[in-house]
């Protein structure tokens, strides 16, 4: 019997962005995944994120059979989800993997906490952005020439991007016109917005005394967010099980397959 395998996505990029990783696993697991978090009015997002975990958690429950643990895999706002779902579950989980998910910890969950109550954190990460970002396309050709003239997407697997303009932007059927279909986005941007807003900045004490399952960390090797937060604190709960990626943040895009490999290799360790 296969083991289970819970995948959360990262902030504004749907689960089903990341159908290449899941190919390459689903030999050795089964994939289970919610598809937009932040989007069911009964779990809202609020600060760190407890109602975000719960939607992970009612999904866990709903999908493993009876007394079986799962594994945890996340990338950048899923890591974060998948370790204080364990933290919250232990019993539930066999180990978590996170994916460019630094633990913020010290005096940089401080910062964190002072730049949240100023406004300071908008300009500083991508939610400035996201604001006022796009949301309509008038098709599929459109939003790909959009997307892939951007320098951060140029860079991605032509596989993810295609299903991340499939997924993230599908067919706006209540538009429909004769010209053909329009595309909309599917992550409110306001959902979206609200995440980096909200970013955890107690996680790091809660794990300062060690995390009740093994953990391994995959970052990536020009990864801005790693830089930014450091690896102290990830380093204390993972030990050993880091491995380096070449790429960015958005690693998982620019070279899926080798992050399937890395996360098997990380989940066999975590095995022993």
């Amino acid at each position: 019997m296969k083991d289970i395998l819970h995948f959360s996505h990262a902030n504004g990029f749907p689960a089903s962005t990341y159908r290449t990783i899941f190919a390459e696993l689903s030999d050795d697991y089964v994939i289970r995944a919610v598809e937009r978090f932040g989007h069911n009015p009964r779990l809202p997002v609020t600060r760190d994120w407890p109602h975000l975990v719960d939607e992970l958690l009612e999904d866990i429950e709903a999908t493993r059979p009876h007394d079986v643990k799962v594994w945890l895999v996340g990338h950048s706002l899923g890591g974060y989800l998948s370790l204080m779902a364990a933290l919250k579950r232990p019993h539930w989980v066999k180990g978590v993997v996170m994916l460019d998910s630094p633990v913020i910890a010290g005096w940089r969950s401080h910062l964190l906490r002072i730049s949240q109550w100023t406004g300071l954190d908008t300009r500083l990460s991508p939610a400035a952005a996201t604001k006022n970002r796009r949301v309509q396309w008038s098709s599929r050709e459109e939003a790909w020439r959009h997307f892939h003239a951007k320098r951060a997407f140029a860079r991605w697997d032509e596989r993810m991007l295609s299903d991340y303009i499939d997924f993230a932007i599908p067919a706006d059927h209540e538009n429909l016109g004769a010209s053909g279909s329009p595309r909309r986005l599917a992550f409110d941007r306001e959902v979206e917005f609200r995440i980096y807003k909200t970013l955890p900045r107690t996680l790091g004490a809660r794990v300062a005394h060690g995390v009740p399952v093994p953990v391994g960390f995959i970052a990536g090797t020009h990864s801005r967010e790693v830089r930014q937060v450091g690896l102290d604190m990830t380093r204390r709960i993972v030990g050993g099980h880091l491995e380096w990626m070449e790429g960015s943040h958005l690693f998982p895009m620019e070279h899926p397959v080798e992050t399937a490999r890395a996360v098997q290799r990380v989940l066999n360790r975590l095995r022993t």
